[in-house]
């Protein structure tokens, strides 16, 4: 997933002369973002699922995963790889992640991690 900007630039390049390469303006006009989340099966080296939208929110991720696992309904086990990004680690992924499984989970409350009450480290005096 990730911000695309629709960029133009305020002068035209400079042509590329013997010893010297193309020279590309740094100043741009900037026309907006567009966000793109697309999911590529390392398998078959396709894009499985593809979405553009104007907002990169939890909803849009949920909404793109429902899509990409509808293709796949009676598929066991699925593996997605994804970066520590916010909405990669939100409560809707999470809740997306134990539908799929066999036996029910007990997630617990959000905000509250489920170890947290079980392990204290040691305090040095």
């Amino acid at each position: 997933m990730t911000g695309i900007q629709a960029l133009e630039r305020t002068m035209p390049d400079i042509a590329m002369k013997p010893g010297r390469c193309t020279r590309i303006e740094f100043e741009y006009i900037r026309h907006g973002t567009q966000t793109l989340i697309a999911s590529f099966n390392v398998a078959t080296g396709q894009v499985d699922q593809a979405t553009v939208g104007d907002t990169r929110t939890e909803q849009d991720l949920e909404s793109h995963l429902r899509a990409l696992l509808a293709q796949v309904p009676d598929a066991s086990k699925i593996h997605l790889v994804m970066d520590c990004l916010n909405t990669h680690q939100s409560e809707s992924l999470v809740r997306l992640v134990a539908e799929r499984e066999e036996k029910p989970i007990h997630l617990g409350r959000k905000g509250r991690r489920a170890f947290s009450c079980l392990w204290r480290p040691e305090r040095r005096s």
